[in-house]
Order: C-alpha cells, then sequence, then structure tokens
C-alpha cells in the first residue's frame, strides 16, 4: 500500500482515488491517525465472506467425537524439527 492520504485530498481529489482503490488499497487519513480505507467492491465483498466464514466457540460446544479426534491427532512428521522450539530452554 502507498502513502496515507489526508481526508482533505481525498475529497478534492475522490475520482483519482476510487481509481487507484481498483489497484490497491488506499489509506485515509485525519489529524494524522488513520481513520479507514477505500478499497474496490471485489476485495470489499472477499473481506466480508472472509469474516463470515470465521467463526469463535467455547471448547465446551465440540462434540465428545470431536474432541477425541482432537486428542488422538497427531503431528505430520514433516513438522518433527519444531518440537525442539516446545523444550525449555536451558
Amino acid at each position: 500500500m502507498a502513502d496515507t492520504i489526508p481526508a482533505s485530498e481525498f475529497t478534492r481529489n475522490f475520482g483519482r482515488y476510487r481509481m487507484r482503490a481498483q489497484r490497491e488499497a488506499v489509506a485515509v487519513s485525519s489529524h494524522g491517525s488513520i481513520t479507514g480505507y477505500f478499497v474496490a467492491p471485489d476485495e470489499y465483498e472477499e473481506f466480508r465472506r472472509y469474516k463470515q466464514r470465521r467463526r469463535s466457540f467455547a471448547t465446551a460446544e465440540l462434540s465428545d467425537e470431536r474432541v477425541q479426534a482432537i486428542g488422538a491427532s497427531r503431528v505430520d512428521d514433516r513438522h518433527a524439527h519444531l518440537d525442539s522450539m516446545l523444550e525449555p530452554k536451558k
């Protein structure tokens, strides 16, 4: 993403930034702080779909079968080298 655009500049030159938003998000600031981003419609819709797919839940909501499946799962051997990161440093 390029520079942050002051809100006054964004307002005066909306057409320019509307076209730029088709290529990249435009950060808009007011009084030195970013107040929002202007993005292309397809990028916004992709973000909305992503947010809808995310779901948090309490572990108490898991079925017994799911808990057992998680407990029985094992990390693939390709990632065994990461085990050393879990060992306490001496």
